[in-house]
């Protein structure tokens, strides 16, 4: 079945949004732009696109592969959508999840984290390197039940389009009943920030019931505003260096280690491992600053 592909038919939709967050930027809105953090999002954006199309072929083939041996037979029907559209934002929200906790994937996932500002073109601030990091495995079980190659991938685009509107300082919140669903700006926000008290949380695409299910939602604090980017930030534009730093510490770790067990630990225990307990993983940084607060709340 052949079926349109969402990102191509949102992208000039993309644009447009731009064009107006950055003009109602420019009137004194709440969005803020930097010339150079823009275009390096840009340009990540662009080159997460050429990565795509040079490895997608090779996706493909390991995607058949894995449908041969598929449980059932499902068709292309509404109801088959909406179930595997669900089912891909699950996965995703554990993709997610795990690029936050193990440093294989977030060399790859740190990219999209880069920029020290947050409006909409931080949305298109993609990795290069996903297919390294073996992030097409998280959707191979939709295959395996039954989902059509054509249908997981359709789905998997509609949620990417999903996600890009929720990138943006200039809405608040929405009803509550919409928030307690959606994942929005406001929680996204959250996800973004590097706040100890916002790490590790709201992982979801596009239905935050995930995060509330499993135990990783925290809700915006008007009292204490998001501030972005990675716990130690790049500065620097050099789209080469956003896209590759995290691999090459890797690499550097990974050639200074002493044994298998700081090999492995230096590729997929939480980013800021290190055998000595020397680095700030998130725990360890948000366990000083829930030690600070109770000193604060106590004194």
């Amino acid at each position: 079945m052949d079926l349109p592909k969402p990102v191509e038919i949102a992208t000039p939709f993309f644009i447009l949004l731009i064009i107006i967050e950055m003009v109602a930027a420019r009137m004194g809105g709440r969005a803020k732009f930097e010339a150079r953090d823009t275009m390096t999002s840009l340009l990540m954006g662009f080159g997460s696109t050429i990565a795509g199309v040079l490895v997608g072929g090779m996706i493909a083939v390991m995607g058949y592969f894995v449908y041969q041996y598929r449980l059932f037979d499902i068709e292309f029907a509404l109801w088959a959508f909406v179930i595997a559209f669900i089912l891909d934002d699950m996965a995703y929200y554990w993709l997610h999840r795990i690029s936050h906790r193990v440093r294989w994937f977030w060399a790859s996932h740190v990219i999209h984290h880069s920029s020290q500002h947050y409006n909409l073109t931080t949305a298109l601030r993609q990795t290069w390197t996903g297919f390294i990091s073996l992030n097409f495995l998280f959707r191979m079980p939709l295959l395996f039940i039954g989902f059509p190659w054509e249908m997981v991938v359709f789905v998997s685009g509609l949620n990417l389009v999903g996600q890009f509107w929720i990138h943006t300082e200039a809405i608040d919140r929405f009803p509550r009943w919409f928030e307690f669903i959606m994942n929005t700006p406001s929680h996204h926000r959250v996800h973004h920030a590097t706040n100890p008290k916002y790490l590790d949380s709201n992982y979801a695409g596009v239905f935050i019931i995930w995060d509330r299910m499993f135990g990783t939602f925290v809700e915006e604090d008007r009292e204490e505003k998001c501030r972005y980017g990675i716990v130690r930030n790049l500065g620097t534009f050099n789209p080469l260096k956003v896209a590759f730093h995290e691999w090459w510490g890797i690499i550097k770790d990974v050639t200074s280690a002493k044994s298998l067990r700081d090999i492995l630990g230096f590729m997929f225990m939480p980013p800021g491992w290190s055998p000595d307990g020397s680095r700030d993983t998130s725990e360890k940084i948000k366990e000083k600053w829930r030690k600070a607060q109770q000193a604060e709340e106590s004194a």
